[in-house]
Parts: C-alpha cells; sequence; structure tokens
C-alpha cells in the first residue's frame, strides 16, 4: 500500500486557537489547539496512519517496517525523516524567535536545525508577523535591545493576506502575529529559541524562558532579501521543494500526478473535499487532510475542487561529498565534488595513542573547519564517507578491530554522527583506496577492478561491477593473507607464507638484510640490482616471482579487467609490470587465449583513499 491517510499530534501551546477543531475537523477535547502535526516522525510528537494495515501505527513504524526506500533515493542524504509539516492557529502573537543551522543545532542540541516556509491560510483584516530586522543591527545593539525590551522597533513588522507565502532560512528572526491560520513545511527539528515573549506566564506561573545567548549566536541580523529562486515553485531548498494545486472545479476538475522513485508526496489539503486515488485505491478527503505517498507510488489523481500544498525532496544543488582517510600515522580530510574531483585537503597527525573518542572528535572539528575555510556549508554535504584500517563492520558503522591505530569495538559512524549531521558510511582504507582508483584513477574506465598495495604490509581491495566486495562477512578481502608459501616465512597474521610475508616492504627488506647485513630503502634496493649488483639482482627476482604468484592467484579467482599496484614498492613501475605481465601469460587459466586483464600502476597516490571513502556515499 502506498497512499496513506494521516493523523496528527496535537498541541495546546498558550497562544493558540481553537480553529483547527472547529473548522477542520481536528480530533481534540480541549480548549486549546494551537498546532496539529500533520507530516512528522519527530519523537516529539509523530503523525499515525489512519488507513490500511498500518492504522494506528506512526509514520515511523511504517518507514521501519516497509524500509527508508519508501522515502526515495534523493532521501538518502538524510540522517532522520527530513521534514515536518504542521498546521498552526495563531489566536495570540507567538513569540520573537529565531532557529538555529545545522551545525550549530547538532552540537549544541544533538538534533538538526531549522529552515522552514509558511503559507497563510487565512488572516485577520490587520494581521501582520515579523521577518527579519528592518536595517542591519549588531551584536551589541542586539543584546541591549532584549535587555531594555525595545526589539520590536527594529524588527521587520509585514502584512500578510490568505497566500501569501514567507520562507525562513535558519538565523532568520521571525514570529507569527495573532489571528493568523498557517501551513507550515519546515526540517524535521524542534529547536527553537525565544527571544522576547511579551512578559508571559507559562502554565506554571514563571516566565517563559528565553535563550537569548544561543539566539545570539545564530541570528541573521541583516534585512532579509526576498528573491524569486524557488520559481515556478512555491518553495525549494535543499529540504522540500512545495508546489500549490489548485482545482476550481470547473475548468479544472482533476489532477493527475506522479510519484518517482526519487522522492516520496506529501500531500496536505488547504481547502475543498474530492477524492485522491493510487494504484487501485481510493481516499476521500476534505480541507486539513494529510496524505502520503511513498517514493515509487507512480500515478495518482486527485478529483474535486480543492487548494492543496505537495511537498516533494529533490536532489542536492551543487553536492559535496566528504572523505576521510584514517591511517596509523596521519589523517587525510578532503572535500569531493560530483565529478570527483578533490575541492580541498588537508593532513593531520592521527595521534593513534589517544582514545578513539578524542581522535574521532579531532576529525569531526577538522571537516568542520575545512568546510568553513571553503565556504561550503554543511547543507552542500551529502555525507561523509570514511576509510579506516582493520576489521570493519560497514553495514553497521563499526570498526571491530584495528591494530594499526588500537581500536576495537568502535562505533565510528555513530561517533562521527555527532560532528557532522549528514549520512556516513566507512569501509576498510584499502578498500578505499581501490574503489578511488576504481572511479577517478587508472581504473576508472573498468567495472572489475583488483588493486594490490605494496607498502609495510601488503593490502588490497577488491571492485566488482563497480562495488567493493565484501563477501558475506565483514572485513572484506584481505590479498596480502592468501598463502603462497606453506609453511613459510611468519607473517604479522600469526600464519605462515602469506603473500605479506614476501611481497611487503618489509619482507624485501628482511631478505635483504639477510643478504648484505644492513637495511636498504625499496628504491636503493632496485637501483643496485639494475646496476648489476648480483646479489641484489637475485632478491628481486625472487621478490617479483612472489608477487606475481600472488597476482596470478587473484587473477585466476576473480578475473577482473585490471589489477592496479600502489604502495612505495609501485612506483618502479615496468621494472615491476613487464616481468608480470610474462607471468600472468604463462600463469593464468587459458593464457592469452583468455582474457588477460591489464596490469598498470596506480595514479592517484595518497588521494585514492580521500576520493574512494567519499565514492562511498
Amino acid at each position: 500500500m502506498c497512499l496513506l491517510k494521516l493523523k496528527p499530534s496535537c498541541k495546546d501551546y498558550i497562544w493558540g486557537g481553537h480553529r483547527l477543531a472547529e473548522e477542520y475537523g481536528k480530533e481534540y477535547d480541549g480548549e486549546v489547539l494551537a498546532e496539529t502535526w500533520e507530516l512528522s516522525c519527530h519523537p516529539d510528537g509523530p503523525s499515525y496512519i489512519a488507513n490500511g494495515k498500518y492504522a494506528g501505527q506512526t509514520l515511523q513504524q511504517y518507514i521501519d517496517a516497509e524500509g527508508k526506500e519508501m522515502l526515495g533515493t534523493n532521501c538518502r542524504r538524510f540522517r532522520d525523516f527530513p521534514i515536518l509539516t504542521k498546521f498552526i492557529d495563531a489566536r495570540d502573537n507567538l513569540s520573537i524567535q529565531v532557529h538555529p543551522d545545522n551545525r550549530y543545532a547538532l552540537k549544541n542540541e544533538g538534533q538538526y536545525g531549522k529552515t522552514e516556509m509558511w503559507y497563510v491560510m487565512d488572516a485577520g483584516k490587520e494581521a501582520y508577523l515579523y521577518y527579519g530586522f528592518k536595517k542591519e543591527i549588531s551584536k551589541e545593539e542586539f543584546a541591549r535591545r532584549i535587555r531594555e525590551d525595545t526589539l520590536l522597533e527594529v524588527l521587520n513588522a509585514v502584512p500578510v493576506q490568505k497566500g501569501d507565502v514567507l520562507f525562513i532560512e535558519s538565523g532568520t528572526i521571525h514570529a507569527i502575529g495573532k489571528d493568523i491560520l498557517i501551513a507550515e513545511i519546515q526540517q524535521n527539528s524542534n529547536i527553537t529559541y525565544r527571544v522576547y515573549d511579551y512578559g508571559r506566564i507559562g502554565r506554571d506561573g514563571k516566565k517563559r524562558d528565553l535563550h537569548i545567548e544561543k539566539a545570539l549566536a545564530v541570528t541573521n541580523r541583516v534585512p532579509i532579501v526576498k528573491d524569486k529562486r524557488s520559481y515556478p515553485h512555491v518553495a525549494d531548498c535543499d529540504y522540500f521543494t512545495v508546489d500549490k494545486l489548485n482545482l476550481d472545479g470547473n475548468v479544472m476538475k482533476k489532477m493527475e500526478g506522479s510519484v518517482s522513485d526519487l522522492s516520496f508526496a506529501s500531500i496536505l489539503m488547504l481547502d475543498g473535499e474530492g477524492i485522491i486515488y493510487n494504484q487501485g485505491e481510493t481516499l476521500e478527503f476534505k480541507k486539513g487532510d494529510s496524505f502520503f505517498l511513498a517514493a515509487g507510488s507512480g500515478t495518482y489523481t486527485i478529483e474535486g475542487p480543492c487548494d492543496a500544498l505537495i511537498t516533494t525532496i529533490r536532489a542536492k544543488a551543487a553536492p559535496v561529498r566528504i572523505g576521510v582517510d584514517i591511517g596509523g600515522a596521519e589523517t587525510k580530510i578532503g572535500l569531493v565534488d560530483i565529478h570527483q574531483k578533490l575541492l580541498a585537503s588537508e593532513v593531520m597527525e592521527t595521534n593513534a595513542n589517544h582514545p578513539a573518542e578524542e581522535i574521532i572528535r579531532e576529525i569531526g572539528q577538522r571537516v568542520l573547519k575545512l568546510l568553513d575555510t571553503q565556504g561550503i556549508s554543511m547543507d552542500q554535504c551529502v555525507g561523509a564517507g570514511i576509510g579506516v584500517p582493520g576489521t570493519v563492520d560497514r553495514k553497521n558503522g563499526i570498526v571491530r578491530y584495528s591494530n594499526n591505530i588500537c581500536w576495537e569495538q568502535v562505533e565510528l559512524a555513530k561517533e562521527m554522527g555527532k560532528y557532522l549531521p549528514i549520512p556516513i558510511r566507512i569501509a576498510n582504507d584499502a578498500d578505499c583506496a581501490a574503489l578511488g582508483e576504481a572511479v577517478a584513477g587508472a581504473g576508472r574506465e573498468c567495472q572489475d577492478v583488483i588493486m594490490i598495495t605494496l607498502g609495510t604490509g601488503v593490502g588490497g581491495g577488491i571492485i566488482l561491477d563497480g562495488e567493493i566486495y565484501d563477501g558475506k562477512g565483514i572485513s572484506g578481502s584481505e590479498i596480502g593473507h592468501m598463502v603462497i608459501v606453506e609453511g613459510g616465512e611468519p607473517c604479522t597474521c600469526g600464519r605462515k607464507g602469506c603473500l605479506e610475508a614476501y611481497a611487503s616492504a618489509t619482507a624485501l627488506n628482511r631478505d635483504v638484510k639477510r643478504a648484505i647485513g644492513r637495511d636498504l630503502p625499496p628504491e636503493e634496493v632496485f637501483e643496485g640490482a639494475e646496476n648489476g649488483d648480483a646479489g641484489l639482482q637475485k632478491i628481486v627476482e625472487l621478490y617479483i616471482r612472489r608477487l606475481g604468484v600472488g597476482i596470478v592467484n587473484v587473477v585466476n579467482i576473480f578475473r577482473p579487467q585490471l589489477v592496479l599496484l600502489g604502495g612505495c614498492i609501485s612506483v618502479q613501475g615496468e621494472t615491476l609490470l613487464s616481468p608480470l605481465r610474462e607471468m600472468m601469460k604463462e600463469g593464468c587459466f587459458g593464457r592469452e587465449k583468455g582474457q588477460l586483464p591489464e596490469i598498470e600502476t596506480a595514479t592517484l597516490g595518497k588521494e585514492a583513499g580521500i576520493i574512494g571513502a567519499a565514492s562511498l556515499i
């Protein structure tokens, strides 16, 4: 079932009237009905389903049962249900107030900030509301006027009538005036900072609380400039797109719409009566009714004279993704656009000896600082991907174990969500590097890519059909820990004969030290072999042969289009690649008669992990 009729939660704030019960048929026994939350998954006031098998359950329970796919692909970027829709009956003036943006609200309140829009359903002859300032004022003047009760003198009073629309971005000081009936579509938040409240007394006999310090911190003190960017919509922003439907019953008797897989649709009936039908189901409506159509519902029809607001969620404009590549010594942070271009990046020390919570907090703060430096708002970010060494539970966002940074059972996605109010995905760092090369580096023309990193250890990632191959477990692939020599050299994993024990830089250095009694960096080992040092030639030849055995095994199992070598040893280029190509010709099943993969060197270097992590989103 895709067409749901909703029943609201009711609020009895002291400034409210009773029109929503008297004129709009809201079921409520109290004397004051200030608001009805018509479309809501917020715990402070959920909406309930009135029809079908989920009748009596909350909208959130329906979504939990059916899956977040009901919301549409454009909603994947939201951690929670994105919007909250209300009817508001202001019998008296509401307090002068302001809402914070996402970043401030998450840091200080643990939930999203609030941008909203108002549609005036009815207003008295003298009705007005407050919307921003008449002139720009300083923070000091703002604070002084609050103390002296002269704030109203500098607020912009706007007369309103039925059909008016106002867009209230977070940080805009505002207040609904008395004798106004409003439909409000807003971010899914219940944070309000009161600045001035006419000295009113609450039900407890005390003056209602003000939130002056927080309001001073978040308020935009510059007059609001209206623009037409929402045209042809009633309102349009990254959080919601609202369109107005008017059927007069004569010239326009019915409307046919469509709900795609991109977004659900919310239909809020402001006036009129008739029927709405979708996929063989027909429901009657009257003014004040609220309907929810799941993403992918297809064609629906509204028939009968009515006014309605139809809300959907569009794709984010100019989206940016955050990529984080956590390493044992350093952590790389970057901002990546939709074309896989790294817009900005920075490197910080990981400080792996610190508690995980401290490391995560510092990374989150550095991400926020990087966004500020680049002039990119959190609203522009669709998500953050994090690559981390070790065993990673991608589904649950948990680092099960990482020896490199001494983490065990760390809820990385949850902890980072305290600083970044966006979807967060995690994966093994080697998998992220492979994904980065596959989407933006040497493998960008291929769907099936295997990357092997030759560094202190041997890591790697497998990309099949453009996605990280996880298998059925939680740790992904461990290319470095296939056994290539039974009973061979001890490996860091505790076994013997692994590829890492022969093809890592550590293993190469071990063999060199055994032969000549001293350490040599990999570049000097290969240089000496090229210059005719017989002992080093023997070591390099054995190194390449062992590496080739591992590559042939991987190719025979996965049959990729491309094998990439990364890490410090990969800089040897053709010195490695040429003999490895010959080994694949001899050792891969089918030999040259089969479709042998190309083998190349990775091209993105340290950027691969950042771009790959961002591509988890």
